[in-house]
């Protein structure tokens, strides 16, 4: 058992101690069991919320009606959640109502793919009723008991099973493909930000051109938001073997080889500032084809975004990234910003004792050109002396 999971063991311990059952659960335990890095640590209980509650001095009843309460241990939260069953799904995505139950064994079948079924004691001991370590074994994404069942209950469960394709390289059960086939209309269900989350984990992941063939081959891509007529350029997506590494470069590479526009986007509920982000890498990427097309003036545009274009180029274009020397470059500049410029509008105004209007936006612009092309140094009065020979040539013209 690792350090986190140890870390843990007195959240167990303590519910064990007030005559409880509890187990650690989830993807943390799969991951444990996959040696991947291990990310927030879930466990299960045959207490009800109220007696969690009861029983640890810092509590947070997260998502209580459901039986799930945030434990603070050591600094750590833990989100601790009863044993349930499920009633019936109304809308293809929540129960109508949930159940508490003292089974452990209730609780693991409700659970979506057999690999997040199976659940670790305070020793280590693991314990697996639907076969999810055979499972993980065999690299294969099976769903606990009948696929169509799981996917009429939930049917984001359809994009989750896809999005692990993506993130471990697993290949799906024939069942459970099946499934994803005739029950793939049910995702038009779906919030659509629910939908973007799962989508985007899946565009993140190492194994991503894997998950985007499943996702034609399953046909789901025609209930995405604008992707039902983008099958062909789909297909070009996954070329690249270069992972992106922020959403902002997994978003940007959709977008420029599907040819998404601001508007598109938006059909996807995707935050305001991402669409902001990836609309600047995307006319970025319309000028900077080769390593060669990062100028001066591109990398003083574009700055802080440059490592987000560079990846995105590379990948799109078969390219090894050079991030590291551009932002050598752009940390070199003579100024990153125009806010860095050792003079202002008020300086202009009073140097040439005028009003304000559009010769003053022309001729902070001309002198930012000039200094980012060392054609004049960035100090005070040798930008007041530019200015003044700068408008003499203007007015003998």
């Amino acid at each position: 058992m690792n350090e986190q999971f140890r870390q843990a063991l007195s959240v167990i311990e303590t519910l064990k101690r007030h005559g409880h059952e509890a187990y650690f659960v989830g993807g943390a335990v799969r991951d444990y069991i996959l040696q991947r890095p291990i990310g927030d640590i879930d466990i299960a209980t045959s207490a009800h919320p109220q007696e969690v509650m009861a029983i640890f001095p810092k509590t947070v009843p997260v998502g209580i009606a459901h039986g799930t309460v945030m434990v603070i241990e050591r600094g750590i939260s833990y989100e601790v959640t009863t044993f349930r069953k499920e009633g019936r799904y109304e809308d293809y995505r929540r129960p109508k109502d949930v159940t508490f139950v003292r089974s452990l064994y209730e609780d693991l079948q409700r659970r979506d793919f057999t690999m997040n079924a199976i659940a670790m004691n305070e020793h280590g001991e693991m314990i697996d009723p639907f076969g999810g370590i055979e499972a993980l074994k065999r690299r294969m994404i099976e769903t606990v008991g009948d696929a169509a069942e799981r996917f009429n209950e939930d049917a984001l469960r359809m994009m989750r099973a896809l999005r692990f394709v993506s993130q471990l390289g697993f290949s799906l059960s024939t069942e459970t493909k099946q499934a994803i086939m005739q029950y793939g209309h049910l995702l038009q269900h779906i919030a659509v930000e629910r939908v973007a989350v799962e989508f985007e984990k899946l565009l993140l992941g190492p194994f991503m051109s894997k998950a985007i063939e499943l996702l034609m081959e399953t046909n789901l891509f025609l209930y995405l938001p604008e992707l039902a007529t983008k099958k062909g350029e789909l297909a070009q997506l996954g070329a690249s073997s270069l992972v992106p590494a922020h959403r902002i470069e997994a978003w940007a590479r959709l977008a420029f080889v599907v040819h998404f526009d601001n508007q598109q986007l938006k059909k996807w509920k995707l935050p305001n500032h991402l669409i902001r982000d990836v609309s600047i890498c995307l006319k970025a990427l319309e000028h900077i084809r080769s390593f060669a097309d990062w100028t001066i003036d591109a990398l003083y545009k574009y700055g802080p975004y440059i490592p987000h274009i560079e990846r995105t180029r590379a990948a799109l274009y078969g390219d090894e990234p050079h991030v590291s020397l551009l932002m050598k470059q752009w940390e070199a500049l003579p100024i990153r910003d125009r806010k860095e410029l050792a003079i202002n509008g008020h300086d202009l105004l009073a140097l040439f004792e005028k009003k304000s209007g559009p010769w003053l936006a022309e001729m902070i612009e001309n002198m930012e050109r000039a200094v980012l092309h060392r054609q004049v140094e960035n100090e005070k009065e040798k930008l007041k002396e530019w200015a003044v020979c700068n408008q003499r040539r203007e007015n003998n013209y």
